[in-house]
């Protein structure tokens, strides 16, 4: 077993392992463990029951953070013409069509989010196996394919986050920073909770969450009544 920080070991005597706690008093013990020296982010870990292997059963969705993620988010912005102005007003990281293509193709990745205009997916598709296992590709699920980019790219800035269940069942999800108040926290937290539970699978019978767990950045993760 890999021996445990004295850091880590000191917050593991904060919280009690065998309790399951509610968001708020899960939150508040969170902010009493030992800090990592950087503003580490505060993830969510659902463990869903759910058949990852049947497609219709799929959860994926965006939620808009009330208090953002106390993340910069880059955003490249594929697009034509008068949409290209557009971007770069809106604060786009990145703006470009053949050109943008090209250099992501050449190994740019220096972005977080990627957004386009529906006549641009075409093009971009060349870039799937690239964008794809990175969980870029822009989607029109997911408010990332569009002809508003101002307006995307709007709400990235302030907090959008997409989610998206993986093979093992699961969603891992950043809801902010610790530096942040314990009511900001919980806010976010609830709001992603919330965006999931309404995102099951109407073809799911009995419980849909087996396990839903909060963390901070290499600390403990305490075990949530779902």
């Amino acid at each position: 077993m890999k021996a445990r920080s004295k850091r880590y070991q000191v917050s593991e005597k904060t919280y009690d392992k065998a309790k399951t706690y509610t968001l708020k008093e899960a939150v508040a013990s969170l902010k009493k463990m030992s800090p990592a020296k950087f503003d580490g982010s505060v993830d969510l870990h659902f463990f869903l029951n759910i058949d990852p292997k049947k497609s219709e059963q799929m959860v994926r969705g965006t939620v808009v953070l009330p208090h953002g993620s106390g993340k910069k988010v880059r955003v490249a912005v594929f697009c034509k013409g008068e949409n290209e102005r557009a971007a770069r007003d809106a604060q786009a990281d990145y703006v470009g069509s053949s050109d943008l293509i090209d250099k992501v193709s050449g190994g740019f990745m220096d972005f977080d989010c990627v957004i386009a205009t529906p006549d641009m997916m075409k093009d971009l598709s060349k870039l799937g196996k690239v964008l794809g296992p990175r969980g870029l590709m822009p989607s029109p699920k997911t408010g990332t394919v569009t002809m508003d980019i101002a307006k995307a790219i709007d709400e990235v800035k302030k907090g959008k986050v997409e989610f998206r269940m993986d093979k093992q069942s699961g969603i891992h999800l950043s809801v902010g920073k610790i530096s942040f108040p314990e009511e900001k926290i919980y806010e976010n937290a609830l709001k992603v909770i919330d965006a999931i539970n309404e995102a099951r699978p109407a073809s799911i019978k009995g419980r849909f969450l087996k396990s839903l767990f909060i963390s901070s950045t290499m600390n403990p993760g305490l075990r949530l009544n779902i």
